[in-house]
C-alpha cells in the first residue's frame, strides 16, 4: 500500500476494536503515527502494539477533563461511542447524557483542541464517525439517534470553518456494521421487539438495506483511509453513506 500518510499523526477514539481499531490499523499501513484512545486499559494498549503505535487511556465522556486539551495531530477521527435501546418513556435521563457527553460533547473538544495545530499546518482531517442513524430515525434509540444528528451538524460546522485552512470534515455513515456494540444490540433489540436473536438481523437490521449484509469494519476504514490523504482535499462537508441502500429509501 501507497505510504500516503508518511508523517501524519492521527487519534483515533474508540480504537481499540470494532470500527476504530480497522482505522487505525489502515491508517498504520498507509505510514502514519496512529494513538488509540480508549477507556480499556489492557485493549488500548494491545491495539497500539499492533499498529506500531501510542495508547491513550480515557474516558471521553468525562467531558470537563478535556476542556483544557491540546492535541498535535493532524488526522482526527471521532469514533467512541455506546448504544442502549428504550422506548423514549423507560430511557434513562443519566444514559441520555452520558451519550451526548460521549458521543457530541467530547467529538467538540477534541476538534476544538486540534484545530489550533491543524490551523498552524495548513492542513487536517476530521473523520466523524456518524450512522445512517445521523441522518434517518429509529424507534428506541432517541439518545444515539439525536446524538448522531448532533454530529453531523458539528462535522458541516467545522467543514465551513475549516476550509480556509486547509482542514476538511466529512461524516461516514454506515449502517449496521458487525462489531461488539452491534452484536450487543441484538439482543436488545430481540427483547424489545419481542423475537428470537436469530431473527433480528434480517427483521430488523436489514430491512430497509438493498444489500442484505452487515457492513465489514475494514470498509468503512478504506472510506475513512481515503478522506485522510491529499486526494480527498475537496471532499468536505460531507455525509458519506455506507449502508447497503438504506438511506437511499
Amino acid at each position: 500500500m501507497t505510504q500516503d500518510l508518511e508523517g501524519r499523526r492521527a487519534l483515533v477514539t474508540g480504537g481499540a476494536s470494532g470500527i476504530g481499531l480497522a482505522c487505525a490499523e489502515e491508517f498504520a499501513r498507509r505510514g502514519a503515527h496512529v494513538t488509540i484512545a480508549d477507556r480499556n486499559a489492557d485493549a488500548a494498549h494491545a491495539a497500539a502494539e499492533r499498529v506500531g503505535g501510542s495508547a491513550w487511556v480515557v474516558d471521553l465522556s468525562d467531558t470537563a477533563a478535556q476542556e483544557g486539551l491540546s492535541l498535535e495531530v493532524d488526522i482526527l477521527v471521532n469514533n467512541a461511542g455506546i448504544q442502549k435501546v428504550a422506548p423514549i418513556h423507560e430511557y434513562d435521563p443519566e444514559t441520555f447524557r452520558l451519550i451526548h457527553r460521549l458521543m457530541v460533547e467530547s467529538p467538540f473538544l477534541l476538534v476544538r483542541a486540534a484545530l489550533p495545530h491543524m490551523y498552524a499546518r495548513g492542513w487536517g482531517r476530521v473523520i466523524n464517525i456518524s450512522s445512517a442513524h445521523g441522518l434517518r430515525a429509529s424507534p428506541f434509540k432517541v439518545a444515539y439517534v439525536s446524538a448522531k444528528h448532533a454530529l453531523e451538524g458539528l462535522s458541516k460546522v467545522v467543514a465551513l470553518e475549516g476550509g480556509p485552512h486547509g482542514v476538511t470534515s466529512n461524516c461516514i455513515n454506515p449502517g449496521y456494521v458487525r462489531t461488539p456494540l452491534v452484536e450487543q444490540q441484538i439482543a436488545d433489540q430481540a427483547r424489545i421487539h419481542g423475537i428470537p436473536e436469530d431473527e433480528v438481523v434480517e427483521k430488523i437490521m436489514l430491512t430497509e438495506s438493498a444489500v442484505k449484509r452487515l457492513v465489514a469494519p475494514e470498509e468503512v476504514a478504506s472510506l475513512a483511509g481515503w478522506l485522510a490523504t491529499d486526494a480527498a482535499g475537496m471532499m468536505t462537508g460531507a455525509s458519506l453513506a455506507m449502508d447497503g441502500g438504506w438511506t437511499a429509501r
